[in-house]
């Protein structure tokens, strides 16, 4: 159907949960969903549709990066009819109170990325969530006792531990934004959906701190990760 993607118009249903990491996409198919099909293996970003709780759902990796995600969703979107799409990843606690493995749902995303104004020639560098999928998230933590930290996040080109002086990225970070987190993907995602009138959410586990020294092995991350993955699916079978 793209360049991208090989799945066929119907492949996809209308909401789609998208990790960055394929194999964490095909850890969720294969031990969340029933009936699951491989929908798309084009440059191993794989999708799989099959049944959560009775639903039809879809899950699909979208890389690392606003380009890579920007590229996944928009056609998503525009292609493939899918009206919600729920980021889940994991991200960077910036606030000395947030613990490893807290689950974080984005409400604003700031960016000094030039994504919205090549793609759109829109100088925008913030995006929201969309309000009426993040209610529904809410809720279905809430009626599952999950804890959830909600929080506006900045999304940058780069992982934030490399830049050689991180002060000086807060410095321009607008006033009264107060960011809670930091990932790399929920800008381009938020700005596809606004840009086409859709629907993108972004639920974040917390995997490292500037205020914590331990950093979760790989294994500590797909274990913590699990809470937020089902708060994702229950809420994509709720739309």
């Amino acid at each position: 159907m793209t360049p991208h993607n090989e799945a066929e118009i119907g492949d996809f249903a209308k909401t789609i949960i998208m990790p960055g990491d394929p194999l964490r996409a095909k850890y969720i198919a294969e031990n969340f969903l029933e009936n699951a099909k491989l929908v798309n293996s084009v440059r191993g970003m794989f999708a799989y549709t099959g049944l959560y709780k009775g639903k039809k759902i879809s899950v699909m990796a979208h890389g690392m990066g606003m380009p890579s995600i920007g590229i996944y969703s928009y056609e998503l979107y525009k292609f493939y009819n899918v009206e919600n799409i729920i980021r889940i990843g994991s991200c960077g606690g910036y606030l000395k109170e947030i613990n490893l493995f807290d689950v974080i749902l984005a409400n604003d995303v700031y960016t000094e990325s030039n994504y919205a104004l090549t793609l759109n020639n829109e100088n925008c560098h913030i995006v929201s969530a969309d309000k009426t999928l993040n209610s529904v998230i809410k809720q279905v933590a809430e009626i599952s006792n999950q804890k959830l930290i909600e929080g506006n996040t900045v999304c940058t080109d780069v992982f934030d531990h490399y830049m050689t002086d991180i002060k000086k990225f807060f410095n321009r970070i607008p006033k009264g934004f107060n960011p809670v987190s930091a990932e790399m993907e929920a800008f381009a995602l938020f700005y596809n959906a606004k840009l086409l009138n859709k629907k993108a959410a972004c639920l974040m586990t917390v995997v490292d701190s500037q205020f914590i020294e331990k950093q979760a092995s790989t294994e500590e991350r797909e274990q913590g990760l699990n809470n937020m993955i089902k708060i994702a699916l229950d809420s994509g079978i709720l739309l």
